[in-house]
């Protein structure tokens, strides 16, 4: 890869992969630290990375470097725990369907909330997803199928939402 493709690819890629992340981590700072890494360890390799392979080579990094600071960060201590919320009960006037998205995707296993943001979110295919997070197709499926139903029992019917 040139000089020229990895700034393209900076340019390209940059606001998707901050997004994927700040998405997972909910801190704009530890997101933007992580998408530095990824791009610092992305020129490092610069010489072995092909410029088609770019894109799939940053996400993959960026997502094994937010694992290495959940981990890192729950041998310091425990992440706030998301509040339940029953929206079902709220009868007919919530309309704040992209909040309760957002709380419905955060109550996901971390795996699960990786795969649904790299599928529906980014619109990666099932073995681009496989590649980024180590798992094979099939996996990535099952993930994505579990994520959805969670989400869908979370929410409750559509009804009670609208």
């Amino acid at each position: 890869m040139t000089t020229d493709q990895f700034n393209e690819c900076v340019d390209l890629h940059a606001d998707g992969v901050y997004r994927f992340i700040l998405h997972n981590l909910k801190d704009e700072e530890q997101s933007r630290d992580i998408v530095q890494d990824a791009f610092e360890k992305m020129w490092m390799n610069v010489s072995n990375i092909s410029a088609d392979k770019s894109k799939s080579y940053l996400f993959t990094t960026a997502y094994h470097t937010m694992l290495d600071k959940i981990r890192r960060g729950k041998k310091q201590g425990a992440w706030d725990e998301v509040k339940e919320h029953q929206y079902s009960d709220q009868g007919n006037n919530y309309s704040g369907l992209k909040q309760i998205l957002k709380d419905a995707l955060s109550r996901l296993p971390e795996i699960q909330r990786t795969v649904i943001m790299l599928r529906d979110y980014e619109g990666y295919s099932y073995e681009e997803i496989g590649e980024i997070t180590s798992l094979n197709e099939s996996q990535v499926k099952v993930y994505i199928y579990r994520a959805r139903t969670a989400m869908k029992e979370f929410i409750g019917k559509i009804e009670n939402v609208i």
